[in-house]
């Protein structure tokens, strides 16, 4: 096949990480680059690809089959928007929108247009989450009761002497971090209807918290608990725990998700799973049968962007739609209320 022209709009740390893949995907090609900043001419320039300023200016010139967008989060709807009135497909980096106002006006013109937009929550194409959710649907954990998640990481004096704005409100875990979160627990225990919250800002002290406790309770009735810190001596993250990205040490005894159900439970993303002998003999008395769940890992942004390729082509439709980004967003403001109000926050 010819290869698809791909163009990507932003070409910051993520940006950069899909360039990579392109460049590793025999089905595509990176066509052209729109980011302002002189390190992205730069940029453009070593690779001999066509450099534009700003979006507009790329899609007056240029005719990708796709467009990858990773700009601030301010600027994600109105480019999705553009990309669609052009009739393209489009890659949106989470989270949907910087509003949930503008993640719904963005989700009402995707519905009305059926306009091929895939939400960047790249985790979703990870086989460990894969075989997690196989494994569930197939009934061997019995009927979910509780999820166990953890965030716990330390990010260094320098992550907020490069941007101070990571100190002030807005720039805490809370809206970096959790909405990757969100999606997976959506992904493998179903829509959260319901959201409590308190945050602490004990250890920096800044304007912003840097740990926070979140309960959540599911549709189907399991009830979840997620830690969250930006300033703990942990491992239990994703990022260390799941191996897919070499930036990170990872750990091979550390786990960052719990799902226990009624016949069993799993640790992710050891896959680590304990199951009862005798399903009509169980007791905390008794022991467990003890497995490992085999996978095979890969980098998921490889996978997402192969999938991309094929919604390009309508062989297929969007994994994470715009309202699932839509979802995820609502689930963090709710979390955002949950925090000012200290009170519980039901979900429409």
């Amino acid at each position: 096949m010819v290869p698809l022209k791909i163009a990507i709009a932003g070409a910051g740390v993520i940006g950069r990480a899909h360039m990579a893949v392109l460049a590793q995907n025999p089905n595509c090609q990176l066509c052209a680059i729109a980011d302002p900043s002189g390190a992205a001419q730069q940029l453009s320039q070593a690779l001999d690809i066509a450099w534009f300023a700003t979006l507009d200016e790329l899609l007056t010139q240029v005719q990708p089959d796709g467009v990858i967008v990773s700009t601030p989060n301010a600027l994600h709807v109105p480019q999705a928007l553009h990309c669609i009135e052009k009739g393209l497909p489009v890659l949106l980096e989470k989270p949907i929108a910087h509003t949930v106002a503008d993640a719904q006006r963005l989700v009402q013109v995707v519905q009305n247009l059926q306009a091929k937009v895939l939400i960047g929550h790249h985790r979703a194409h990870s086989p460990i989450m894969r075989e997690t959710k196989t494994l569930i649907d197939s009934g061997r954990l019995g009927r979910l009761v509780g999820v166990l998640g953890s965030a716990m990481f330390y990010k260094p004096d320098s992550y907020f002497n490069e941007a101070p704005w990571r100190s002030q409100t807005g720039g805490g875990p809370v809206l970096i971090n959790l909405i990757h979160e969100i999606h997976s627990l959506r992904m493998l225990c179903g829509e959260i209807v319901e959201v409590q919250a308190m945050t602490s800002n004990a250890v920096r002290g800044f304007a912003v918290e840097d740990t926070a406790s979140i309960s959540f309770r599911f549709a189907s009735g399991v009830l979840g608990s997620f830690l969250l810190s930006d300033t703990s001596a942990s491992a239990r993250s994703w990022e260390q725990t799941s191996q897919e990205n070499k930036a990170y040490a990872s750990y091979d005894d550390e786990d960052c998700y719990v799902i226990a159900g009624t016949l069993g439970s799993l640790a992710v993303p050891s896959m680590r799973l304990k199951t009862f002998a005798k399903n009509d003999d169980r007791s905390w008395f008794k022991s467990f049968d003890c497995n490992v769940v085999a996978l095979q890992r890969e980098d998921p942004l490889k996978l997402q962007i192969a999938h991309f390729l094929n919604v390009v082509q309508g062989k297929t439709v969007p994994l994470v739609s715009a309202l699932d980004g839509l979802q995820n967003l609502l689930v963090v403001d709710a979390i955002s209320r949950a925090i000012a109000s200290q009170q519980t926050i039901r979900l429409a």
